[in-house]
């Protein structure tokens, strides 16, 4: 049994990653109790288990003290000078008490203290696989689905959980596809690590730019914030490190060839991408793309609000369907915006006690204090 026990390490470290280290002691502290239960032992053991031949020794540790007053814990120091005239008082013996058929009892009634030792190990291993992974974008294949879950098998054939709203409303997932998701969370439960993934994150249309990319991955373009309503439309704030590189084109590609790439792999999915600026009338100028935009007023009662004004023809376009433009660009921008058309402008800035105004086409009067969140 014990030899079969250092193959099983063997191949469990090398197929799993679980280290014999830790199943050592997972096997020397069940056979200690495999001792004690079977054998009625009262004593204080140890149980040493050898690697490389698989011999098991049980050996009772005992502190040399003046007087024994617990025998099974205890020896006397004259009877320690009788074993050996080096001890002294406080120092540990250990005495082999290995029963003859200890061997065939112990480890069967260990077995399932091992295998659940074995089982922990596994789904720490795992998480600490996956842990690293959170935010990144992996490719599984869509293996089954009940009432909660659309299951995913990851790489490793580890499986991953999507809940409904992490799906995009506009894909049909059908067993065997193979798709792109990101590892959205992974949690260390009692019955093993969850990991849950996503098609709906932001995260996901981030990375996905990040592989189409290369100017992205080095760190030459930088994708400052993401707004997404997965399966319909998604905005992307970009800026170049590079004053000689255009990072909206950059983003773009040859014909469009970058971003359509990400636009097949989300199904269709429309992509605004549009350049960050620092100063937050320009930067939610550009996100209120493709509508024009006469004036930013930023309201002094609240320095996260502004009110856009737009050519009244163009109000609709600058709203967008259902409010999504709007909407998409005040999530980019991490500001309240109100759009208003240009005819209302008096009434608006009536509507300010100290009206604080700048105009796009005026950058020096922005409001240089108001920082935008760039991540």
């Amino acid at each position: 049994m014990s030899k079969d026990l250092i193959k099983a390490f063997d191949a469990l470290e090398a197929e799993k990653g679980i280290k014999a280290d830790v199943l050592v002691a997972a096997v020397e502290e069940a056979l200690k109790k495999a001792y004690e239960k079977n054998y009625n032992k009262a004593e204080n053991v140890e149980v040493d288990f050898n690697q490389k031949t698989g011999n098991i020794k049980v050996f009772a540790v005992k502190t040399v003290v003046e007087e024994v007053e617990n025998p099974y814990e205890e020896m006397s120091l004259a009877d320690a000078k009788e074993r050996h005239r080096g001890y002294d008082l406080g120092d540990q013996i250990k005495i082999e008490v290995t029963p003859s058929n200890f061997g065939r009892l112990a480890a069967q009634a260990a077995r399932g203290i091992i295998m659940q030792k074995i089982r922990e190990a596994e789904r720490q291993v795992v998480y600490d696989n996956f842990s690293q992974y959170e935010g990144e974008v992996l490719t599984g294949e869509v293996e089954r689905e009940d009432s909660r879950y659309l299951y995913i098998i990851l790489p490793g054939d580890q499986e991953a959980a999507m809940a409904q709203s992490d799906r995009m409303p506009n894909e049909h997932y059908v067993l065997g596809d193979k798709i792109k998701v990101v590892v959205s969370e992974v949690k260390s439960e009692a019955k093993g690590p969850q990991i849950f993934v996503s098609r709906t994150r932001p995260e996901l249309v981030k990375r996905l730019f990040e592989a189409e990319v290369p100017e992205v991955y080095d760190g030459t373009v930088e994708i400052k914030s993401v707004a997404r309503e997965a399966g319909d439309r998604s905005k992307i704030a970009v800026y170049s490190h590079n004053e000689n590189l255009d990072a909206v084109g950059t983003m773009v590609g040859q014909r469009g060839s970058r971003v359509q790439a990400v636009v097949n792999e989300l199904a269709g999915e429309n992509m605004d991408i549009v350049e960050w600026e620092e100063d937050p009338a320009a930067f939610i100028k550009n996100a209120l793309n493709p509508a024009e935009v006469v004036e930013v007023l930023f309201d002094p009662r609240d320095e996260r609000a502004v009110t856009v004004l737009v050519p009244d023809y163009q109000l609709s376009l600058a709203i967008g369907k259902r409010g999504q433009n709007a909407r998409l660009a005040a999530r980019l921008t991490q500001f309240k915006i109100d759009i208003k058309p240009e005819s209302e402008r008096d009434s608006v800035l009536a509507s300010f006690k100290e009206p604080l105004v700048a105009k796009t086409n005026q950058p020096e009067t922005s409001v240089d204090e108001l920082e935008i969140d760039e991540n």
